[in-house]
């Protein structure tokens, strides 16, 4: 079974965070290299939860797909670029996740491969979208609503906003403790639903991406804790 990770890095000082805008260019030609790695994407993050088209300068984050969990946990913990990133870095957290449904395309391409069963325990919801420019100020005008609404609702684990180009491309991450919670959240009317229907109605995107996955474990800490081990034990 194949295998996608998603980890974060905090940068504390303006030095570091120089340091990772040069690995914007030097991690591209590093990540390819890496033994068992099948696909990867570098990205930024907004301010706040990361849900904003302000970057935050401070949080950046390396996505990855591998072909087995086995290696993506040894590789994560010692190839040389997740090395050098760590040590620049004032924490990191990375987690592992199982693919078990996936549609569109990402770049022209397809990323992950939907090979694992979903399970009872938690679960993690990528969406990935390239805006059309001519509609992201209507975008961007809607995303503090359904900001608020995420971070406002009991169930969800952790959530944050990535991004490889500020403005036009937007990722969404999400962990929830099991599907009927999400599935609550995706339906119920607010914010997220409008901007949804517009999504459909005015073609806002060019390109979408929605990913679901089985969450399989962490590495690391994110706010001084591991994310996982504490919520889902409660």
């Amino acid at each position: 079974m194949r295998c996608v990770s998603l980890s974060l890095f905090r940068f504390p000082s303006l030095t570091a965070r120089l340091w990772v805008v040069g690995q914007m260019a030097a991690a591209r030609l590093a990540l390819p290299r890496v033994p068992g790695i099948q696909a990867w994407k570098l990205c930024g993050s907004g301010t706040g939860e990361g849900f904003t088209p302000v970057p935050n300068t401070a949080v950046w984050a390396i996505l990855a797909a591998w072909r087995d969990e086995e290696t993506a946990r040894a590789q994560t913990a010692r190839a040389a670029v997740y090395r050098r990133w760590r040590a620049r870095a004032a924490e990191s957290w990375t987690v592992f996740l199982a693919t078990t449904s996936v549609r569109g395309r990402w770049g022209g391409a397809e990323p992950f491969v939907a090979d694992a069963e979903p399970g009872p325990g938690p679960l993690a919801a990528l969406t990935r979208a390239t805006l059309r420019p001519s509609v992201a100020l209507r975008f961007w005008g809607r995303v503090p609503d359904i900001s608020a609404v995420i971070g406002q609702d009991p169930n969800v684990i952790f959530k944050i906003g990535i991004g490889e180009v500020p403005l036009l491309h937007q990722v969404t991450f999400s962990i929830w403790p099991d599907a009927r919670s999400m599935a609550a959240f995706a339906r119920a009317d607010g914010p997220h639903a409008r901007a949804i229907r517009a999504v459909r109605e005015e073609g806002w995107f060019s390109e979408e991406l929605y990913a679901r996955f089985r969450v399989l474990g962490e590495a690391g800490t994110w706010g001084g804790r591991p994310v996982l081990q504490e919520r889902i034990a409660a």
